[in-house]
């Protein structure tokens, strides 16, 4: 699915789920201690600190990034975003959650606001993504809430098994 491609309802709604995801994860997961915070799921998924920073993180690092880059260089190179490795490196368990779900906020507002200054023919401007191939700026909304609706997922299969 090509946003530019969607009519001005349906790009509505992306937009609308995009900026509802940070309100999910703090609803979801505000209120707990840092104990449960850096529980893993039984499955070995991330814990919900894991989740948040590894949100914040992908929005400021890759998102972020890709768009600028989309729109101020000709077909750019963009870099994968290897989440377990960061994750690791970064001791995410050993991090705040509320930091986390700050950070991710504030990544996802600037995120928005750059997607809506986009115009035009700027749509289709166009890199290669490591791991992915092609993919045009029109594509990153989508993209983006693909990624939302996988964690999102995790999430509410987390608070199940607690």
């Amino acid at each position: 699915m090509r946003y530019l491609g969607l009519d001005k309802e349906h790009q509505t709604d992306l937009m609308a789920r995009l900026e509802e995801m940070p309100g999910f994860v703090e609803r979801a997961l505000g209120a707990l201690s840092p104990g449960e915070a850096a529980v893993r799921a039984a499955d070995g998924t991330f814990a919900p600190v894991e989740q948040c920073w590894h949100l914040a993180d992908l929005e400021r690092e890759g998102y972020l990034t890709r768009i600028r880059r989309l729109l101020s260089e000709q077909d750019p190179a963009l870099a994968d975003f290897d989440g377990d490795r960061i994750a690791q490196e970064r001791r995410y368990l050993s991090l705040s959650l509320a930091d986390a779900v700050s950070a991710f906020r504030a990544a996802r507002q600037e995120t928005l606001a750059l997607l809506r200054e986009v115009r035009g023919e700027s749509w289709q401007r166009a890199g290669t993504q490591e791991g992915v191939g092609k993919v045009m700026l029109c594509d990153l909304p989508a993209m983006i809430a693909e990624h939302d609706a996988s964690h999102r997922r995790e999430i509410e299969a987390w608070l199940r098994e607690r």
